[in-house]
């Protein structure tokens, strides 16, 4: 008994510093993989990081209707010029309107040849992990973020989720976005059986090339071939 004990304290000390992580079997399959950064990342090498095999970065510009991420210019530019497909995500506020939200992402991330879609990251924080707002409420203000980021930047925004906000906010409904689920314990399974087109599989990668608060780096991949990926979201709406 103390030896299975001993060796199930093991696994969860290795899952937990990223020498194990739970999905990378599942998560081979997948022949594109991207990284999401923000400022807990600290300073980035892009030039080093994207030789780790990656093909795409999701850089966080915003949150809210005011905050920007400090090192959002530069990993931005610093990526494109790494030869990655960028993107740039928002933190979605349940606590300011979808049109102030909308105006201040258009405001700091301007549109380049080939970028990547727009994404609006929804999860709960705070108090709302215990206290979800209502999925009325929220639907409201996402529609209105929604058209207007489509409308300026003529191509239809992802929608990033944990599994319990897309449960309660997406399922069932915005069938005409692509879907970025995270599932950092097992391949994802969406309660309306949709497909997904980005997965964050592990919060606890460890790769070369950033120095920052935030020892891991999150993983994703891209459910597609490299040719769909050199295709993906090249056409506008």
């Amino acid at each position: 008994m103390a030896a299975v004990v001993l060796s199930v304290v093991i696994s969860a000390v290795l899952i937990w510093n990223g020498v194990i992580l739970l999905n990378q079997s599942a998560a081979q399959q997948y022949p594109v993989r991207g990284v999401d950064v923000s400022s807990w990342q600290g300073d980035i090498d892009w030039t080093a990081l994207a030789a780790q095999d990656l093909s795409f970065a999701f850089v966080k510009a915003t949150e809210g209707s005011s905050f920007v991420d400090s090192c959002f210019e530069y990993n931005y530019i610093e990526a494109q010029k790494a030869g990655l497909r960028v993107g740039a995500y928002h933190f979605f506020s349940f606590d300011s309107a979808g049109e102030t939200q909308a105006d201040h992402f258009m405001q700091t991330v301007q549109p380049y040849d080939g970028m990547l879609p727009p994404v609006v990251d929804i999860e709960f924080y705070g108090e709302y992990a215990q206290n979800p707002p209502a999925q009325a409420q929220v639907r409201t203000q996402l529609h209105v973020l929604l058209q207007k980021l489509t409308a300026y930047y003529g191509i239809r925004p992802v929608l990033y989720a944990t599994e319990e906000a897309y449960a309660l906010y997406i399922s069932g409904g915005y069938a005409e976005y692509e879907i970025w689920i995270r599932n950092v314990v097992t391949t994802p399974n969406l309660p309306d059986g949709r497909e997904w087109t980005f997965w964050q599989y592990t919060n606890r990668g460890r790769l070369e090339g950033y120095s920052g608060a935030e020892d891991y780096i999150d993983l994703n991949v891209f459910c597609g071939s490299k040719e769909a990926f050199a295709r993906y979201a090249r056409e506008m709406v």
